[in-house]
């Protein structure tokens, strides 16, 4: 292992005004030599580039279950001087299912934001999206691939599979049933 140059608290605290304020790297550069802790910003990016996503990922581990009701929403933003594409859903109560941020807003950036979150949480019962037709073709073809195997599963769970065995297999049972 390396050999930390700065203690972690440091390295969170720069990383934590980086992600949570418009600060630039300069400024939180400027505000730690403030401080009397000399920092250089191109060791403050480094520092951002490798524990944002570590953090991210343990976020996600720790993250409260989501509503199965997604409201699914786009806008465009400017980051680093630069027009992104921000995807992002929320469930009925408000809460931040996953988000996205692509230079462009095309069919494949909302394929990939949408199989990201059902990856991560799972299918809901119901999204509700705005009439972009990225979106739309988004989930038209995501079902088409899939073969319908969302409503195989539905039609299992509720009995609609003749199964030779026991009236007590479970719907997992059936479905592994149909392998063999």
């Amino acid at each position: 292992m390396k050999r930390l140059h700065y203690p972690i608290g440091v390295m969170l605290v720069c990383v934590r005004w980086y992600a949570a304020y418009p600060l630039s790297l300069r400024q939180i550069e400027e505000m730690m030599a403030e401080r009397g802790v000399p920092v250089d910003h191109a060791t403050i990016h480094r520092w951002s580039i490798k524990m944002m996503p570590a953090l991210a990922a343990v976020f996600r581990q720790r993250k409260r279950p989501v509503g199965s009701s997604w409201r699914m929403g786009k806008t465009h933003i400017k980051i680093s001087g630069e027009w992104k594409y921000l995807y992002r859903a929320v469930d009925r109560v408000g809460h931040t299912i996953d988000f996205l941020v692509r230079a462009k807003r095309d069919l494949a950036a909302a394929r990939c934001f949408f199989e990201r979150a059902i990856d991560l949480y799972g299918v809901p019962e119901k999204i509700t999206i705005d009439k972009s037709g990225a979106n739309t073709a988004a989930i038209v073809r995501m079902r088409a691939d899939s073969g319908a195997d969302i409503e195989t599963m539905h039609m299992i769970k509720k009995g609609q599979l003749e199964f030779v065995k026991d009236g007590t297999s479970s719907a997992a049972d059936k479905f592994y049933s149909l392998a063999f």
